[in-house]
């Protein structure tokens, strides 16, 4: 069934009426009719089932045809921090991110990340992205969306990682142990959890060392050297399998 982001407010009304720029998408790729069902939702973990009244030149009405859902949130909540990888790469890490769970996305530019963007281009990515995840939780069936934060710097980013207990980074370190074994030493989910990816050069080493100092974890992904956002996924999979 096709599924359409509407505001929360909007889901609960017993009526609504879809813009002609908002419902471009159902008139013009899904091609709806009256009578055709939908699936809303809005991202908060609420979901509704609505039937076509009209598709017309001024856009989509839709009368519930159910009363709202309400999805819990995973037992934990993930963030992602992750450095920003050039070109269209972080499109796809967001995407797979959002189809693999995560609570939360926060893009960081660190010392060796090749992007730089200024205030306005960092705006600009943040709601690129945003526009991602939509899509991508309209896809994949995802009824909470992720909170995306505009890119950080590195140092702006370490309370955040401070305040979440625990938190996993990707480490090329000897020392590093395995991601499995980290997560097998844990009786329960905890609450939330985060999972930092560097760069594709790396974190310097004091970067690390300052997340290190943060509370922050190191773990090994195994014997290869992955692309940042083969790690992003490796690790997101990993905790998807072991807490969500």
């Amino acid at each position: 069934m096709h599924r359409h982001l509407v505001q929360p407010d909007a889901l609960l009304a017993d009526a609504l009426t879809i813009g002609r720029d908002d419902a471009r998408h159902l008139q013009t790729v899904l091609r709806v009719k009256p009578g055709d069902a939908l699936t809303l939702f809005d991202g908060h973990g609420r979901t509704r089932l609505a039937v076509v009244s009209s598709a017309d030149r001024r856009g989509v009405t839709l009368a519930a045809a159910a009363p709202a859902v309400e999805h819990p949130r995973p037992p934990c909540r993930v963030t992602l921090f992750a450095c920003v990888s050039k070109g269209n790469r972080m499109d796809w890490t967001v995407e797979k991110a959002v189809e693999l769970g995560a609570g939360a996305i926060v893009p960081v530019l660190s010392e060796r990340t090749v992007v730089r963007l200024d205030a306005d281009e960092s705006e600009a990515k943040a709601r690129r992205w945003l526009r991602v995840a939509e899509e991508a939780a309209r896809q994949c069936g995802a009824a909470w969306l992720p909170e995306i934060a505009p890119p950080v710097p590195f140092r702006g980013v370490l309370p955040v990682v401070a305040r979440t207990n625990p938190t996993f980074v990707a480490a090329l370190a000897p020392s590093a142990a395995p991601l499995r074994e980290v997560l097998a030493a844990f009786a329960a989910p905890p609450p939330e959890a985060g999972w930092f990816v560097g760069p594709e050069g790396d974190f310097a080493p004091a970067e690390l060392d300052s997340l290190l100092g943060a509370g922050a974890t190191p773990v090994s992904l195994g014997r290869y050297v992955l692309r940042a956002e083969t790690a992003c996924l490796y690790g997101l999979c990993a905790l998807n399998c072991a807490w969500l």
